[in-house]
């Protein structure tokens, strides 16, 4: 029995806090009243229509003004989260720090290329090769092979590695 109308204040204070809600939105929207006067004139309307009591809509009228300032505090704390998110300078420090990473990841794969293509165009004395210009990465003498053969050591500086173009 005890349960039965624990549960039933519940239900009543429940409804109670959704009429409170919905009269404040309204006395609010019509712009007349501020957030104070209008959960007052709320909480008067519905007790003096005696559904409920005086203390009953105070007691709800101070959970419904404690849930609506959470809102709008949580609407500026996240206001300023955003603004502080999207602050130019912010945003340009960011967005430099970004373009330097890429610029970087992009000049060590640029750089990686670069040598694993030299690594290509490489060539080593007694190696075979086909014709073309040989370049001694030492000394710059080039030598021109005119038919398939070995490549000998450099003439200049006896050197062994080349750099081939055709």
């Amino acid at each position: 029995m005890a349960e039965n109308n624990e549960e039933k204040n519940e239900q009543e204070e429940i409804g109670l806090y959704e009429k409170i809600i919905a009269r404040t939105e309204e006395l609010l929207g019509s712009g007349r009243k501020n957030l104070d006067e209008a959960l007052k004139r709320a909480g008067d309307d519905l007790s003096s229509a005696g559904s409920f009591t005086r203390e009953q809509a105070e007691k709800i009228s101070i959970f419904v003004k404690r849930d609506i300032q959470h809102a709008i505090d949580s609407t500026d704390r996240g206001r300023e989260t955003v603004k502080g998110a999207v602050d130019p300078k912010r945003v340009a420090v960011g967005a430099h720090s970004l373009f330097s990473k890429i610029l970087s990841n992009t000049a060590e794969t640029l750089s990686d290329w670069a040598k694993k293509s030299e690594q290509h165009l490489e060539f080593k004395t007694g190696e075979v090769t086909s014709p073309g210009a040989l370049t001694c990465k030492n000394c710059g003498e080039a030598i021109h092979m005119k038919n398939t053969a070995k490549i000998p050591p450099c003439p200049k500086c006896h050197q062994t590695i080349y750099r081939k173009s055709y």
